[in-house]
């Protein structure tokens, strides 16, 4: 039931406009639906959606501690412009003092297994704790930013957290976002412009070359998949 539901969604949004989209799912009375913004180009679309419309749709943040000033100065900025509630959600201090303590500050570049326990640290435990209630996770993943994410839809089933996610930019291209984010002089983070297409944590994300994969800058040291644990869940959708 929960796989044909699932599959239901992706046929019923396949071909809706962005507005309409969210329309439809909130009358659909899902629960409480839930927007994580990191302030990328993606997640940008995606909170003027929301606050343009006076959604009724909780939007937060995942602040690590370790984020570029360049982040954080938009994350400022889309405060100003929409004069809306972004709710940050914070690493547990003890357990960051703890992996300091033991490892040092750059313990994620000795191992695949140190960078994900740092991630996990950083940034899982605090999605798992800014999605309790929600119903609806809502993210600004989009198809062409990995391999992986190409294999997504519009609806997927998070195993993992047990509630519905939506992608409603999955099968956009950078060009109509970036369009859109022009055209409603929406603030964006200033390292897009300086070859950084996907930003994270300062220290484990740098600039890509021309003809490299988008997620190539993020933990660059390293050959496995460019995801940090938020997304690489447990979904289905068939």
């Amino acid at each position: 039931m929960k796989n044909d539901y699932i599959a239901d969604l992706n046929k019923e949004f396949a071909n809706k406009t962005l507005k309409g989209a969210f329309t439809a799912l909130l009358k659909l009375n899902l629960g409480n639906i839930a927007f994580s913004t990191s302030f990328g180009l993606e997640d940008q679309v995606i909170t003027d959606t929301i606050f343009s419309n006076n959604h009724p749709i909780k939007v937060f943040t995942l602040d690590t501690g370790r984020l570029f000033e360049e982040t954080y100065q938009v994350y400022h900025d889309t405060l100003n412009k929409y004069n809306r509630t972004i709710t940050p959600y914070f690493p547990d201090q003890q357990k960051v003092e703890a992996l300091l303590t033991k490892k040092g500050p750059y313990s994620f570049y000795q191992s695949v297994e140190n960078r994900k326990e740092c991630c996990n640290i950083r940034k899982v435990d605090p999605l798992q704790r800014a999605l309790q209630g929600v119903d609806v996770w809502v993210t600004g993943l989009r198809g062409e930013q990995s391999h992986f994410r190409k294999e997504l839809d519009l609806f997927e089933f998070d195993n993992s957290f047990g509630l519905i996610k939506f992608n409603p930019l999955i099968h956009w291209s950078k060009e109509e976002v970036e369009r859109y984010l022009n055209l409603k002089k929406i603030p964006q983070n200033s390292l897009h412009q300086k070859g950084y297409p996907s930003i994270g944590c300062a220290p484990c994300t740098r600039a890509v070359k021309d003809g490299e994969d988008a997620r190539s800058g993020r933990w660059w040291w390293e050959e496995s998949k460019k995801e940090c644990g938020l997304h690489l869940t447990n979904t289905q959708n068939s």
